[in-house]
């Protein structure tokens, strides 16, 4: 491809704009938010151009290299660095430049208050320059550089108002899961490069077959542990409510276009592997069907709006992963999505933004209500939103999330009514909570003080943050249907993950088209009769032990407490006493003789001439004795 030589700029572009902004200091700070849009905006247009060269050509020929040099030469091994251009690449790169310039832009005025504007935006680059850079990679080597990076990123800006303990503590909560999570890409890779000699795409995938089931298989849940702490899937996903501490636009950018859906990238892009490890996959598939269901029994409870929608992205990264775990029947459908869900996600949580700018950084929604004549525009974008991710047809999300239930229906024995089963009950589910968030905020009577010290004003978000909104809610309306046509995305991914397999599910698909919608409606009822019918409380009641679990994330934190954390300190204390009464001991033992012995030695030599003359008078008397009895002995 003609373009391939532009390829360096997608990731130099923000990462440049990351070192310009973070090591510039203030004298950046007026007009370094715009720097930081314009490198982001950059890579978009780059990456057009790439995408328009790359539709133009047949699709044989649509998978290109540009070589970056060798990066490790170490006796017979050798590295290689470059960044690959294809279509899955390629539509991460489109999603994560459009939707990452989008939230640039919302950022302007949603930070426009804050000193640090100017650093802020210098980690947002950061971050869609480790995710460029990430999916970009020819090989797992170079995929981990970018993989850490977001890592980073995400530490930084997810405790970006560190002075708040809270903040703090939950950008080092997901650092610590999400590193718990690389250490099984790193065990992956020290796998493929033992069996295979080397971590390149081109090399590695083709030969997945020639590791064997075992190999394979450990090779696969590795990867999928990777996936888990990125993706926030069970049993890694505690991190992901408590990073809502973060700004609202992080929160955006990681839930829609970057993190969150790196882990199901890299599950999608070693195909291969998991298709080689049977085993494997089936585990895949089971996490994805347990995360979804577990992310939207906690979205039901939570009434921290932007909680609820953390909660949603765990339920919908569940839906990808299921697809992943399908094999090739699935592939195409969880980056398809992923895609219409980076849209409409965005979009909610940049709408949720807008309604904490109205209520002064307000997140009950118990204190929000009758707010939709107040914020029509936010209203209407979050509405569409809403729709398109309980899956209203001809909305994006009804597309994407009816093929994976499609898809879920497929297989033999068991697999097609638990797989499939779940899948229909997590989209009655999602409909319940997303219809609560909104009826909640916005429908209803106003439940917040109009008048006195506690009064609210509410407003409509400045147009730096509508435009945004507006933008992504015509991705929400339209996007799944323009892919959709005549299966255009999944011919689209064909060069990469296949042609995907088409197998008739267990029940009909019109069947199953009407029982998703039956579920949507009776969830969007039981919410309109819940929190629009009737009075919403200001303050929680009392409620059932479910209720109360799912408050408490299920018990999330809890479990990690019990099952790693004791334990882990009971071991780090029993390493520091064992260390302390064994090693430790044994050592000051040593020393304390050697130190005992020196004091006894000292004394001999204390300057004193009479213990001189003693010594030496005693040392003449024990010679006499020792040549008398050798003379008497003789």
């Amino acid at each position: 491809m003609q373009t391939l030589g532009l390829m360096p700029w997608l990731v130099g572009l923000p990462a440049l704009g990351a070192l310009v902004l973070v090591a510039g200091g203030r004298r950046l700070d007026r007009w370094g938010h715009w720097l930081g849009v314009a490198a982001s905006a950059g890579a978009f247009v780059v990456g057009l151009v790439v995408l328009v060269d790359m539709l133009a050509r047949p699709a044989a020929d649509r998978v290109g290299t540009a070589s970056l040099g060798t990066w490790l030469d170490v006796g017979t091994l050798q590295v290689d660095a470059g960044l690959r251009a294809d279509p899955l690449s390629m539509t991460f790169v489109v999603l994560v430049t459009f939707v990452g310039s989008l939230i640039h832009v919302y950022s302007v005025a949603y930070m426009a208050h804050d000193a640090d504007r100017r650093r802020f935006f210098g980690y947002l680059n950061l971050f869609v320059a480790a995710m460029l850079l990430l999916v970009l990679a020819d090989g797992y080597l170079l995929l981990f550089v970018g993989w850490e990076g977001v890592g980073l990123a995400s530490f930084l800006l997810i405790g970006f108002w560190d002075r708040r303990r809270g903040n703090a503590v939950a950008g080092k909560k997901a650092f610590v899961m999400n590193r718990v999570g690389d250490m099984g890409l790193v065990v992956a890779m020290m796998l493929l490069l033992a069996q295979l000699g080397s971590l390149s795409y081109a090399d590695v995938l083709p030969r997945a077959g020639e590791l064997g089931t075992g190999v394979a298989t450990a090779v696969g849940l590795m990867l999928l542990l990777a996936a888990c702490g990125k993706s926030a899937q069970v049993p890694l996903q505690a991190w992901l409510g408590d990073a809502m501490a973060g700004p609202t636009p992080v929160s955006a950018l990681i839930h829609a276009a970057t993190m969150v859906t790196a882990g199901v990238y890299l599950l999608v892009r070693s195909a291969p592997i998991l298709e080689a490890a049977p085993a494997a996959q089936l585990v895949v598939a089971v996490v994805g069907v347990v995360t979804l269901l577990f992310g939207a029994v906690v979205g039901c409870a939570k009434d921290d709006i932007k909680k609820a929608l953390a909660a949603s992205t765990m339920s919908q990264i569940g839906y990808m992963m299921l697809a992943a775990g399908l094999g090739p029947a699935g592939y195409a459908f969880a980056i398809f999505h992923l895609v219409t869900h980076g849209f409409f996600k965005a979009g909610l949580f940049l709408g949720a933004g807008s309604v904490m700018h109205a209520m002064g950084d307000e997140v009950d929604m118990r204190r929000f209500g009758g707010l939709a004549r107040l914020l029509p525009v936010t209203a209407g974008t979050m509405a569409l939103g809403w729709l398109a991710i309980i899956g209203v047809p001809p909305f994006s999300g009804f597309w994407s999330k009816d093929l994976i239930v499609e898809a879920a229906f497929t297989g033999e024995g068991w697999r097609p009514w638990v797989f499939g089963g779940a899948a229909l009950l997590g989209a009655g589910i999602t409909a319940f909570y997303m219809s609560r968030l909104m009826f909640m905020t916005f429908g209803g009577r106003r439940r917040w003080a109009e008048t006195g010290p506690e009064a609210q004003h509410p407003h409509e978000a400045p147009a730096l943050m509508r435009w945004p909104m507006v933008v992504l809610a015509v991705g929400s309306v339209a996007l799944g249907g323009l892919l959709a046509v005549g299966g255009a995305f999944t011919a689209w991914l064909e060069p990469v993950v296949g042609p995907a397999d088409h197998h008739e599910p267990v029940l009909p698909v019109p069947l199953l088209i009407a029982l998703t919608l039956v579920l949507v409606v009776v969830g969007v009822v039981l919410a309109f009769r819940t929190y629009a019918a009737a009075p919403v409380p200001v303050v929680a009641p009392a409620s059932t032990a479910l209720v109360r679990a799912a408050r408490r994330d299920l018990y999330q934190d809890a479990v990690n407490e019990t099952a790693v954390m004791v334990p882990g300190q009971v071991l780090t204390r029993t390493l520091v006493y064992a260390d302390r009464a064994g090693v430790d001991s044994g050592f000051l033992a040593i020393a304390s003789a050697v130190r005992r012995s020196g004091d006894a030695l000292r004394r001999l030599q204390n300057g004193y001439v009479r213990s001189y003359a003693a010594t030496t008078l005693g040392g003449l008397l024990g010679l006499a004795v020792v040549v008398w009895a050798l003379a008497g002995w003789a």
